[in-house]
C-alpha cells in the first residue's frame, strides 16, 4: 500500500501537488462540507483531484459540488462507471493515484477499513490503492475515544495509514470536545508532507520489529505538593514522551503511557494510558504495568525532591521568608531495576553542561540501562521546546548524535536505536 506511484516522477519539487493525482474520499458526516474547501485547496495547489463519495456523504453535500470544484466526474457507486468503456473504475483510478485523502472519516468508515470490508464506493476504492492514505477522522468525542475505535485507529497506524487527528472544539452535536475534523489547511499541510519528494522521516510500520511488543512510556514532569494549590516540580511539556508513544504505536507496538501533568492530548492508538501527578504515583503506575511490558522508555522528567510535609490548607502569603524542608522522591528507574529481567530499559538525561556525555554515561551504568538518551537545555532544545537535540549511548559508546530536530523526528531516531538494541539482544552470539 505504500509504494509510490510510477506516474508521479515528474512532479514539481517546489509544489508537491503540482501534476499529482489526489483522490479525496468523502464519508457521511456533517464535516463533509469542509471537504469542499479541501477540494478547492488541492486544485489551487496544482493537484488533479478526483472525488469518491459514499451514499451517506451525498446526504450532506451533493456530488455536483465536488464535480464543479474538481472538474472531474464524481465516483458514487461501486457499480457505476464514470466512463462508458475501459477498466473497472475503482481499480483504474487506484492505479493512477498518488495520494488518497479521506475527509471526513467516520467511526463507521474506520471500523470497516480496519476489518477489510469493501461494500461501498470509498472502501472498495481504498482496497485497491497502492499509494499513501491520509485519514482525517471526524465524530463525537465519545465515539473518538471509544476503545473499539481507538483499537481500530491503532491497528490502522500499524498498517501504515497516516492520520490527521481530530481537533478539540465545538461539535455538531452541540458538545464541546475532541472529535472535530482538522481544518482543511491542516490536512493540506499533512498531505503536502506525504507528497514531498525525497526520503520520508517516518519508517514503514509494517516492517518494524516493535510490532506486537508492549512498550511502556513515561512522559511529562511530576508535581510534588507543597499545599493544596502549590507544588515543586520539573519543567516539562510532555512532547518528547508523547511523540515516542505515538511513534511506537505507528510501528505496531502495544503502548502503555504513564503521563505526569501535561496540556497535550493523549495520542490515538495506544493500548492504555494513565495520568499521574507525583513521583510516587508514577512509580506505582510503572510497577503495575511493567510486568506486561517488553520495553521501558523512561522519558518523564521526575522531580528529584518533594516537601517532607504537605500543608493541609493553603499557606497564606506573608512578608516573612518561607523555608521548605525537602526530601528525595523515589528514584523510579532505581526502584524498577529489580524488575528489569529480560526487558529493555531506556533512560533519558537532561543536562545543562556543554557536554552531556559524562553524566549520561554515568546514569547508564548506575541505573543498569541498555540505552540512555541525553539532551541539553538550550535556546531551541529542552523541556518546553518543540525541537530537541540528543545523544544516544549504550554500554559500548555513542550510538547516535542528532542536530536540532522536531521532537517527532527525534522520537523516530530514538526508536530506531531501540529496535537495533532489541534485535542485538535476540541475536545469538556468533550469528
Amino acid at each position: 500500500m505504500k509504494s509510490p506511484n510510477p506516474h508521479s516522477e515528474a512532479a514539481n519539487a517546489a509544489e508537491p501537488f503540482q501534476g499529482r493525482r489526489v483522490v479525496l474520499c468523502v464519508t457521511g458526516g456533517i464535516a463533509a462540507y469542509k471537504a469542499a474547501y479541501l477540494t478547492r485547496g488541492l486544485v489551487r495547489a496544482g493537484a488533479q483531484v478526483s472525488v469518491v463519495m459514499t451514499e451517506a456523504a451525498q446526504r450532506f453535500v451533493g456530488p455536483l459540488t465536488f464535480e464543479t470544484l474538481s472538474g472531474n466526474r464524481v465516483v458514487t457507486s461501486t457499480f457505476e462507471r464514470v466512463y462508458e468503456t475501459g477498466p473497472v473504475e475503482h481499480v483504474d483510478l487506484a492505479e493512477r493515484t498518488d495520494l488518497v485523502v479521506v475527509a471526513p472519516a467516520t467511526y463507521n468508515f474506520l471500523g470497516k477499513l480496519c476489518a477489510g470490508i469493501a461494500d461501498d464506493a470509498v472502501t472498495t476504492f481504498i482496497s485497491a490503492v497502492v499509494c499513501p492514505v491520509l485519514v482525517a477522522p471526524a465524530m463525537n468525542e465519545h465515539m473518538w475515544r471509544n476503545p473499539i475505535n481507538q483499537r481500530n485507529v491503532g491497528a490502522l497506524h500499524a498498517l501504515g495509514y497516516h492520520f490527521v487527528d481530530p481537533e478539540r472544539g465545538g461539535l455538531a452535536c452541540s458538545w464541546e470536545g475532541e472529535g472535530r475534523m482538522a481544518e482543511p489547511e491542516t490536512i493540506l499541510a499533512a498531505a503536502r508532507e506525504l507528497l514531498h519528494p525525497g526520503p520520508k522521516t517516518l519508517p514503514s510500520p509494517a516492517r518494524s520489529s516493535l510490532s506486537g511488543l508492549t512498550v511502556l512510556v513515561t512522559a511529562a514532569g511530576t508535581w510534588e505538593a507543597i499545599d493544596p494549590v502549590r507544588f515543586v516540580g520539573n519543567r516539562s511539556s510532555g512532547r518528547m514522551g508523547y511523540a515516542l508513544a505515538a511513534a511506537a504505536a505507528r510501528r505496531g507496538a502495544q503502548v502503555l503511557l504513564v503521563s505526569g501533568p501535561s496540556a497535550l492530548e493523549i495520542p490515538a492508538g495506544l493500548l492504555s494510558s494513565r495520568r499521574v501527578e507525583s513521583a510516587a504515583e508514577m512509580l506505582q503506575a510503572c510497577r503495575d504495568w511493567l510486568p506486561r511490558a517488553d520495553i521501558l522508555l523512561m522519558a518523564a522528567a521526575v522531580a528529584d525532591y518533594r516537601p517532607r510535609q504537605v500543608a493541609e490548607n493553603k499557606i497564606k502569603r506573608s512578608r516573612a521568608a518561607m523555608q521548605l524542608d525537602l526530601e528525595a522522591t523515589p528514584d523510579v528507574l532505581a526502584e524498577l531495576r529489580p524488575l528489569k529481567e529480560s526487558r529493555l530499559f531506556v533512560g533519558f538525561a537532561l543536562e545543562t553542561a556543554a557536554d552531556p556525555g559524562p553524566a549520561a554515561q554515568a546514569k547508564l551504568r548506575d541505573k543498569g540501562l541498555d540505552l540512555v538518551v541525553a539532551n541539553r537545555v538550550g535556546a531551541d532544545t529542552g523541556p518546553e521546546q518543540r525541537t530537541n537535540q540528543v545523544w544516544i549511548w549504550n554500554a559500548e559508546g555513542l550510538v547516535e548524535a542528532t542536530p536540532v530536530l522536531d521532537k517527532q523526528v527525534v522520537a523516530e531516531i530514538v526508536l530506531d536505536a531501540v529496535e537495533n538494541a532489541w534485535a542485538k539482544r535476540r541475536t545469538p552470539a556468533g550469528a
